[in-house]
This record gives structure tokens, sequence and C-alpha cells, in this order.
């Protein structure tokens, strides 16, 4: 499992070093975010889930403005960080608070893939760089996602945590697909 949050890691990385400083405030998928706030979520959210996983409370400090810095190398670190909280003994059993629900390492780690691989995705179509992402890990996540993510969890954007399905043939990259099924328009 920690070797899929690896190769996430590895294609969020790839991305967020192809943004320039140009880009930050350009639209992306994410309707009410720019791409600013989608490099502040996924380096903030690296941070916020490695502190999960090796304390199992969420941290107390509010994310900060990375996006006007060198975000790329406060992912690294960050990361890095998080990489090895998941790969601690034990983590994949440890229960881990999210705010809105308590659950094992194992079901959590799959909620960190998912968001970062498809804020990558809306970073990836933000820039105007491919957004056909390892597909084969693509798939997994849309498989996951299909039976993690209730219509309960759907709703209005900056209201709910996923917007409507939308429709992706199902001859679309697996990333597109997964990008739909969370949402977005493809």
């Amino acid at each position: 499992m920690t070797a899929d949050l690896e190769r996430v890691v590895g294609t969020a990385a790839d991305m967020l070093a192809k943004v320039s400083p140009e880009q930050l405030d350009a639209a992306t998928p994410c309707a009410s975010w720019q791409v600013r706030d989608v490099i502040n979520h996924v380096v903030n959210g690296s941070h916020f889930f490695a502190v999960i996983a090796e304390t199992g409370e969420p941290p107390q400090e509010e994310g900060e403005d990375v996006a006007s810095g060198d975000f790329t190398a406060t992912y690294a670190a960050e990361s890095k960080r998080m990489i090895a909280a998941f790969n601690a003994d034990g983590a994949m059993d440890k229960m881990m608070n999210f705010g809105f629900a308590k659950m094992p390492g194992a079901a959590a780690v799959n909620i960190v893939m998912t968001d970062t691989f498809t804020h990558v995705w809306d970073l990836a179509r933000a820039i105007g760089e491919p957004s056909d992402l390892d597909p084969e890990l693509a798939a997994k996540l849309l498989d996951h996602a299909k039976g993690a993510i209730p219509d309960a969890f759907r709703g209005e954007d900056g209201k709910a945590a996923f917007g409507a399905i939308v429709d992706v043939p199902a001859s679309a990259p697996a990333a597109d697909q997964l990008a739909g099924f969370l949402g977005r328009q493809v």
C-alpha cells in the first residue's frame, strides 16, 4: 500500500515542479480554487497527513501559504515525512482521526492517495500538462473510491467534499474517470 503512496508522491512532485510562478493565479477544475490553492492544499496536506499518521490526531496549526515560496522543496520534505509515518510499524492498524471520521491507517492511506492524486490531476489540467497520470494507479484509486464514497458526501462546491458524478466515457483515461467520479468536469 505504501508503494502506491510513493507513486502518488512521485507523480505530485513531478507535477509541482512543472508549475511556473505565472500560473499560480490560473483557474483549476476545482471551481473555487486557483493553482496556488491546489498547491497549498497538496503541500500542506502532506504535513497534515504525516501528523495524523504519526500521532493519530490532526495537527492544531493551520497550513501556510507555501505557493509563493519553494513549494517543491517543502513538498519533498513533508511527503518524505508522510511516507515514513505510513511505513512505521503498526501504522496501517493505528486509528487515525481526520476530524470527520476515525479510521485505521489502511483506510486513511487510501484517502491520502486519492486526495493527492486527484489534486495533481487538477494541476495538470490547470497548467496544460497531460492529465493521463499513472493509469494503473488511477484505476486502483477509482475502484477504491467507488466503494468508499457515498452519495451523502456529494453536493455543491464549497459545501460538500465531492461534486455530483460527471459522466466520463469508459474509453477515457483512468485519471479522467477518477476525476469525473469525484465531481470534476473532464
